[in-house]
């Protein structure tokens, strides 16, 4: 087989199709644009939510909420996660649960919530616990530090 042989899989292409080039063609004349008015002209094109000058949908509707510029927002990881990822007698570490990819996103902070059990006696540094995580891990002999 050389290069020149090669050709594409039976009906993975298609013709383009020639518009405007004759009335035999099917597609001449107008080209598929009916006659006249807005969208027959070159340029056409109205943005989403166009509603012929009418007032859109989005500005007739109220606003409603805000978005607080202060709100702070947590990575959260459960405890049986770091029950798979860490042998006994860690420390984790932000940087580590990022070097690890268990977190993808350090955001505000991480928070250890407690879903899952945990065997490991862990060192477990974060900027929040929930109450169960906490709970877990001094159960097992391991430290819940708020960083």
């Amino acid at each position: 087989m050389k290069l020149h042989e090669l050709s594409p899989a039976p009906g993975s292409t298609k013709e383009r199709k020639r518009i405007g080039r004759g009335t035999s063609s099917g597609q001449g004349k107008t080209a598929g644009k009916g006659h006249k008015g807005q969208k027959a002209r070159a340029g056409r094109g109205m943005r989403i939510g166009f509603e012929g000058g009418q007032m859109p949908l989005q500005r007739r509707v109220p606003k409603r909420g805000f978005n607080n510029i202060f709100r702070t927002e947590y990575a959260e990881i459960n405890i049986k996660d770091l029950e798979l990822a860490y042998e006994d007698g860690a420390t984790v570490t932000v940087e580590d649960l990022l070097a690890r990819r268990i977190v993808r996103k350090k955001l505000d902070g991480i928070k250890v919530l407690g879903v899952g059990e945990l065997t490991k006696k862990l060192t477990v540094q974060a900027n929040k616990f929930s109450a169960s995580a906490k709970e877990k891990i001094e159960a097992v002999g391991g430290k819940a530090e708020v960083i």
